[in-house]
This record gives structure tokens, sequence and C-alpha cells, in this order.
């Protein structure tokens, strides 16, 4: 229970990582926000961590939603300790120069603007509660970039230099910054990240990449913000942790 009493935020928990975590942190005593654009499945895993979980439908790309999301964490808990910023989004797996702009807009409003977002409107409340932890959910694409991922490759690396920014930053503050660089992974997304189509032997030309042979799942994830969430890892800000089972030696 190495976050019993605290009160989570995690966006993008309506599956994948998020879910993971949002499922995670419960088990290990926190009350959970269950974020997601996806008002019914973030009702659908609320539903199912049960009375430590409160679900809110959030687009983490808008100010005023954002907002609203910091205020269900203290309408329903109280206060708020951490936040994880997990919602994410990309684009095919394609020639940067085939990209179009709206999506390019998107990739970096919902992979970027949206730590802006949460920052501006949950530090002040993190503060006032004494410090807490925000943790960006990164990806090996912004350490090792490689082909047909440019674009979301980018959006990545911004959020790994923004967290150690803010890590600086906030530092004086008693709020500790942290991200987590998670390898190809079995979510909604998996397709999308894919040179091709989706086939076992596509998949099976990633994991041949990873040493540890296999893709992440979210709850390797999950453990990975578990720890850095809680207070073992006190003294232990601007890391950010490669889950990715060998993918960036």
């Amino acid at each position: 229970m190495k976050l019993k009493d605290k009160v989570a935020i995690v966006t993008g928990a309506g599956g994948g990582y998020g879910e993971g975590i949002a499922h995670y942190f419960a088990e290990q005593g926190a009350k959970v926000v269950v974020a997601d654009i996806r008002g019914d499945a973030a009702e659908k895993v609320a539903g199912d961590i049960g009375a430590a979980a409160v679900a809110c439908t959030a687009d983490v790309t808008s100010s005023e939603s954002t907002k609203a999301m910091v205020q269900t964490a203290l309408d329903a808990f109280g206060k708020l300790d951490i936040l994880v910023n997990n919602a994410g989004t990309t684009h095919k797996n394609q020639s940067m120069l085939l990209v179009d702009e709206a999506t390019f807009d998107k990739v970096y409003a919902v992979n970027v603007k949206s730590i802006y977002h949460a920052a501006i409107h949950a530090v002040p409340v993190l503060e006032k509660n004494g410090g807490g932890v925000i943790i960006n959910i990164a990806s090996t694409a912004g350490v090792r970039p490689r082909p047909g991922l440019t674009w979301y490759n980018g959006s990545k690396g911004a959020a790994i230099a923004i967290t150690r920014s803010m890590a600086v930053e906030l530092a004086d503050r008693k709020i500790r910054v942290c991200g987590i660089n998670p390898v190809m992974g079995e979510t909604g997304l998996t397709g999308q990240f894919l040179p091709g189509d989706d086939t076992p032997e596509t998949r099976a030309k990633i994991i041949a990449g990873i040493p540890l042979g296999r893709m992440s799942r979210p709850l390797d994830i999950a453990k990975a913000c578990g720890f850095l969430a809680s207070d073992e890892a006190e003294f232990i800000t601007g890391v950010l942790l490669e889950v990715d089972g060998g993918r960036c030696i």
C-alpha cells in the first residue's frame, strides 16, 4: 500500500497504460480520478475499480477542461497529491511529409500542450498541499527515434525536456517531476506505431529489437509510476525512467 491516502489524477485512463496505472494506484491505496476524453471508458474503468475511483470526462488539450479535472479531484477527495500525464496520441507510421497539419497539431496538443495545461492548473493545488508528484509519460521514441514517426518522436522529446525543466523549477515547491519512457506497448495505439500492417510478422520485427523479448504492458508502466509517485522515491526528481526491456541500450 505504498500510495495509501494519496489522491491521484491519471489522464488517458480509459484504456491502455492509463487504465493499468489507475488500477495499480488504487491497489496501492490511492484514490484515483480516472480522466479520459471518452467519458464512457472513464466510467467503466472507475466502476471496475470501485469506491476508490471517480470518473472524469476530460479533454487535456483544453485549459478549461483540465481545470475542471483538477477540481474533480478536490471535490471528490479533498486534495491532490499525484498527477500522471498519460494521455497521448500519434500519427500513423509513415513518411513525415505525409502527415497533414491537423494531425501534427493534434499530436502536439495532446502530447505537449496538455502538460502545460496540467501544470497551470495542478501546480498551485499541489503547492498548497505542501508538495506532490507529477509524472509525464514520454517514450523511448524521444530517446532513440526511428523513421516513420518523426513528429511523434519530436513531441516526446519535448515531453522529456519539459519534465527535466519542470523538476528543476518546481523543486523548491516540494513538487517532484519525473517521467517514464515506455517502449512500444500492447495498447490501442499499437497499430499506428507499426510500420505497415499489424501482423504477427511486423510485431516480431519490433520485438526482435527489445532485448527482454516482448513489448511493454500496462502493468510494467504502472509499477514504475507507482514507485516514482511513492515516498520511496522522495529524493528522485527529473529522471526519465526507461521501461523498455533494454531497447535503448
